[in-house]
């Protein structure tokens, strides 16, 4: 299959109307024509995940991140993006990337996240029809079939995405019972007004800030900080399954599951 087949296929697929207007999904890096026989997954196109995609052989890369998110003005050897495109350009590696689109669409990012906890009644956490031609959202909220306590909740978070640990701004003794519960993978940072409408008990999500956590504690809302790697790495095994189901004669390789931190 060539290039064009497996883009156009990733722009049905993961529809780019619902990127965000700031966002750069989309081919990366790359021409028409070439040949696509294998595939590496990853959620970033780390210097590590690139030079580990070329020791492939892999003809293209699909990342969740964009490997460009702003306009450049030289590609130098001396800067981490200059050598990823060199490296990628080098070995004729084509990069396309899904990421605002992918975490906003039906059945995306955050509805993923929220059937992993089993929640029901799922809506979007954010109406975006601002700029969005059939608006779904960035994340959900929605209900457990019954309560349970936040001790509980931890536990389940950690169980279902492989978390050895997690953050939390507790508002609420362990002991609570909840059931209303907003996602939001990635960064929560600017979802707090759309959480706090949607009367959530709990808001997990990765990359809260310090006075955000506050604020959600002043609110009666405790969260959940499980990471931003820690909550969108279930990017890389979604998307494999696809491609594999799709086209079964390509070769898909995945990035490793490890986050790129260490907490010491």
């Amino acid at each position: 299959m060539d290039i064009k087949e497996l883009v156009d296929y990733l722009g049905k697929e993961i529809p780019a109307n619902y990127a965000c207007s700031w966002d750069n999904s989309g081919l990366q890096v790359g021409h028409g024509g070439k040949e696509i026989k294998k595939v590496y997954i990853a959620l970033d196109a780390t210097e590590e995940i690139v030079c580990d995609a070329a020791m492939k052989h892999c003809d293209f890369l699909l990342t969740h991140h964009p490997l460009l998110f702003k306009g450049i003005k030289q590609v130098s050897g001396d800067t981490s993006i200059g050598r990823k495109l060199y490296m990628l350009i080098g070995n004729d590696i084509a990069c396309y990337s899904a990421h605002t689109n992918f975490d906003s669409m039906p059945g995306g990012m955050g509805e993923l996240a929220g059937q992993l906890l089993q929640l029901g009644s799922v809506s979007p956490l954010e109406d975006m029809s601002g700029h969005l031609e059939d608006p779904w959202g960035i994340g959900v909220v929605g209900n457990l079939a019954a309560p349970i306590t936040l001790g509980e909740l931890c536990d389940q978070v950690k169980q279902v995405f492989s978390l050895k640990n997690i953050s939390l701004f507790q508002a609420a003794p362990m002991e609570r019972p909840v059931q209303r519960i907003a996602v939001c993978p990635g960064s929560g940072r600017s979802m707090l007004d759309a959480v706090i409408r949607s009367r959530a008990e709990v808001f997990l999500t990765g990359d809260i800030g310090h006075h955000e956590g506050i604020d959600c504690m002043d609110m009666g809302i405790t969260v959940i900080d499980a990471g931003h790697f820690g909550l969108e790495k279930i990017f890389i095994p979604v998307m494999a399954e696809k491609l594999s189901r799709e086209f079964p004669e390509l070769e898909i390789f995945t990035a490793k599951p490890a986050a790129p931190f260490r907490v010491y």
